[in-house]
């Protein structure tokens, strides 16, 4: 099986990724990035993705990219910040390896808004995972 489709096969198992739709469409070694389409009930009153939605993504993708190196991983502590509202039809997270020894990795992550085929960056995120067991 390849890297790609275990990783589909790890999110179908999430049931929070299940829950909002969630796709892993890259997945290599170093590199992971998870789209998801934005609906209404994932905004928030002025019309924009909730924050809590753009911090999952990064979250999972940080995760996701880390994991391809570390194999089975946790994320021991994240930092985002926003920088434009996410408006748009999808988001997508795209994260990558910074740096990694044998127990924990450094990961990076840009989060965007797709608007009318546009990409518009909406939060860059960094974060560390850490081996479990």
């Amino acid at each position: 099986m390849d890297i790609l489709e275990f990783g589909k096969g790890v999110l179908a198992q999430q049931p929070f990724s299940v829950l909002l739709g969630a796709e892993l469409t890259q997945f290599e070694q170093g590199l992971a990035e998870i789209q998801l389409p934005l609906r209404a009930d994932l905004k928030q009153q002025h019309g924009f993705a909730h924050g809590g939605v753009v911090s999952y993504l990064a979250d999972n993708a940080l995760t996701y990219a880390g994991g391809s190196v570390l194999g089975q991983v946790l994320t021991l502590e994240m930092k985002i910040n926003y920088t434009r509202p996410a408006i748009g039809e999808q988001l997508i997270a795209r994260a990558e390896v910074e740096s990694h020894g044998k127990r924990q990795a450094v990961c990076s992550c840009r989060v965007y808004a797709v608007k009318d085929g546009e990409e518009k960056l909406c939060a860059l995120a960094q974060g560390t995972v850490l081996v479990t067991g």
